[in-house]
């Protein structure tokens, strides 16, 4: 199975930035793509952006220009650079991948346990 640790939440400023961790252990040999997602109160969780193992990154509209998502195969980590962050991105961040396990194949998603991020005024 895969596990995945999220961290680097907290409190900052309006205009202020924070880096979010998500960590990787178990059977990461079968990690294809990791993803960011935040909820905030009353709220949907939302995609807020995606990396995979070849590189290929994703962000969504209202993150664009401000967060930046990467990795670091080396300790199977992957990061959310969060600049000039605004108030409406406060939430729960978390980060999710999906994988196959067994015989026959079954599909299976994991999730971090989250990070609050909390943007002040």
């Amino acid at each position: 199975q895969v596990q995945l640790v999220e961290s680097g939440g907290g409190l900052v400023q309006a205009g202020g930035s924070l880096r979010l961790s998500c960590a990787a252990s178990g059977s990461t040999f079968n990690i294809n793509l990791i993803d960011w997602y935040r909820q905030a109160p009353g709220k949907q969780r939302e995609l807020v952006a995606g990396i995979s193992t070849g590189g290929t990154t994703n962000l969504i509209d209202s993150v664009k220009g401000r967060f930046t998502v990467s990795r670091d195969s080396a300790v199977n980590t992957v990061y959310l650079q969060m600049n000039s962050l605004k108030y409406e991105d406060t939430a729960v961040y978390y980060c999710h991948t999906k994988g196959l396990e067994g015989l026959p194949p079954r599909m299976f998603n994991y999730w971090g346990q989250g990070t609050q991020v909390t943007v002040s005024s």
